[in-house]
């Protein structure tokens, strides 16, 4: 399938010109041996002088372009999927940027770069990515695979979940690595304590806040049982 950039859009401003943006790309997941078409949610987090991208999928290209000539401080990944690493190693040769990912993602990442190719920063539960003088705080959210993580800027209630926690409910977990009771406790340890009113920027589809979610735990608990 051709791979394709949907525009980009500015989904929050925020005083200093700190800003958040979005920008929709398609490409394949592929694992397990099957393969499907996927819109993903690449996060650009920052200001007209420096940017960090959340979860670089499919378009390199398009990427770059959203980016600009800003300065791209790091390219982070929740998870090792491909259909959230895929250009991310593109990205970030031609902006000589960093690459972030939880190291018990290794197998996923060598699914798709090979076990001779790393990523540069490990990133561990508690630390803190800074850009535009905003923190970006990383929960270990393991579950949909092990070393899944979820970005909480606390300073404008916001957390991005990538495929952890989605309007509706967790994300997936069918497949090699995941752990749908581990997704739950991720969710109930590390995201539903968040203000209810933190807005949940998601690796796929639409937006939704932690209080919106919050009340239906109990049956997502219910459908694993």
């Amino acid at each position: 399938m051709a791979e394709l950039s949907k525009g980009l859009e500015v989904v929050a401003e925020f005083p200093q010109g700190l800003r958040i943006e979005r920008l929709v790309t398609s490409g394949l997941f592929e694992l397990d041996g099957g393969s499907w078409e996927v819109d993903n949610n690449v996060w650009l987090v920052g200001n007209d002088e420096e940017v960090v991208v959340i979860d670089p999928a499919h378009d390199a290209e398009a990427i770059l372009a959203a980016v600009g000539d800003r300065e791209l401080l790091m390219v982070v990944a929740t998870h090792g999927h491909n259909d959230h690493v895929n250009a991310a190693v593109e990205v970030a040769a031609e902006k000589e940027a960093e690459i972030g990912l939880h190291p018990k993602d290794s197998m996923l990442w060598a699914e798709e770069y090979g076990a001779d190719l790393r990523w540069d920063v490990d990133l561990a539960d508690q630390g803190a990515i800074t850009v535009a003088d905003l923190d970006l705080t990383i929960l270990h959210t393991p579950g949909h695979s092990p070393g899944a993580v979820c970005l909480h800027a606390a300073d404008i209630d916001v957390v991005f979940t990538g495929d952890t926690l989605f309007k509706g409910g967790p994300g997936a977990t069918g497949r090699k690595y995941s752990d749908f009771d581990l997704i739950l406790r991720s969710i109930r340890r590390k995201l539903l304590p968040l203000a209810p009113e933190t807005r949940v920027l998601t690796g796929h589809g639409d937006e939704t806040t932690i209080g919106a979610e919050a009340p239906d735990y109990d049956e997502w608990v219910a459908r694993g049982h």
